[in-house]
């Protein structure tokens, strides 16, 4: 059983339901009147907060978007992946899950923040740093899978082209109408990844 202290506090609480509600917001606001006019004002009104509220949770916009509590559940959840498991596969059983997740619980936030990232410059780029912050966290898991420095080459270069190519995956699939399957591309992607690019043959 959970112990009481373990529980989320009063002030944890209202923080989470306030960073849900301006990402509720600003979902809302962004399909009706474009990424351009979902200013921080608009975004703050909607969610019944004050400007200066949206600034203090989400000082850059685009991380309302791309920016929430995940890494830390695909952190716990890459730990827990079987010890003797090859790193690739533990990769990808983590991040496949928590897409189908974001697929089942919010299917258009989830195509809308993929067609943004097409569209709009500033969110792409941001979303090259949150991708490497995100990829610095699970680094450090999967070294201490692996018994190598988090911070060490090898260690850097593997997460990093793995998310990287689930990125570019994902990005290809808001360029062809988001209408295949996320997760079978993400899967095919990391099967790239492993087998490496085979050659077509001429028809």
């Amino acid at each position: 059983m959970k112990a009481m202290n373990d529980r989320p506090s009063l002030r944890e609480r209202q923080k989470a339901k306030t960073r849900a509600a301006i990402r509720k917001a600003t979902y809302r606001l962004a399909a009706e009147q474009g990424w351009d006019a979902t200013t921080t004002e608009r975004i703050a009104a909607a969610a019944e907060v004050s400007p200066s509220t949206v600034v203090r949770y989400f000082p850059v916009r685009e991380d309302i978007l791309l920016t929430d509590e995940n890494d830390a559940v695909l952190e716990a959840r890459l730990r827990a992946r079987p010890a003797g498991e090859e790193p690739l596969e533990s990769l990808r059983s983590v991040v496949l899950e928590a897409v189908r997740t974001a697929l089942d619980e919010e299917p258009e936030e989830t195509r809308l923040r993929a067609r943004l990232m097409v569209e709009i410059p500033a969110v792409r780029a941001r979303l090259t740093e949150t991708t490497a912050a995100t990829g610095r966290r699970l680094a450090r898991a999967i070294a201490d899978r692996t018994g190598r420095d988090a911070d060490g080459l090898e260690v850097r270069i593997f997460t990093a082209a793995v998310l990287g190519a689930l990125r570019e995956a994902t990005v290809h699939w808001a360029e062809h109408g988001r209408t295949d399957d996320l997760v079978a591309l993400l899967d095919r992607t990391v099967d790239t990844l492993k087998n490496g690019l085979i050659p077509s043959r001429p028809a």
